[in-house]
């Protein structure tokens, strides 16, 4: 797969006064992608939930705003892979409209044990599955 794209459209609730989308929402927006992203690599977040006790987690995240997008445009989220560790990710997402870049997020992904929030290395089957949104060389 390499990467994973999903588009959103820009509603009222997404925008301040002004009708340009509040600087929380691409957070929000990213989040559902990196969602969607995981469940089209063949399990859903809840799978590492139900069947491990594990979660995601965000450790840290950077968001960079290129260019306002504004109500009722359409977006693209853009994620891929950029590094897999035992119990940690991180994920570029960039977020266009059309061919221009609107922000470019940097997430960091950990693992978590539900029960205590400690640190836990992902099963075999989540580390493969993720490898899938890595970028073929």
């Amino acid at each position: 797969m390499s990467s994973h794209s999903i588009d959103f459209r820009v509603y009222y609730e997404d925008t301040d006064a002004g009708g340009i989308v509040y600087h929380a929402r691409y957070l929000a927006f990213a989040e559902r992608a990196r969602t969607e992203a995981i469940r089209s690599c063949g399990m859903p977040a809840s799978g590492l939930l139900h069947d491990y006790g594990l979660v995601f987690v965000v450790h840290d995240a950077k968001l960079t705003y290129r260019m306002p997008l504004r109500l009722d445009d359409v977006l693209t989220v853009t994620t891929r892979l950029t590094s897999l560790r035992a119990a940690s990710c991180r994920l570029e997402q960039i977020i266009t409209r059309g061919d221009d870049v609107s922000a470019e997020v940097d997430v960091g992904l950990a693992c978590v044990r539900a029960a205590d929030g400690r640190p836990a290395r992902f099963p075999p089957l989540w580390h493969d599955l993720l490898t899938r949104l890595a970028p073929k060389d």
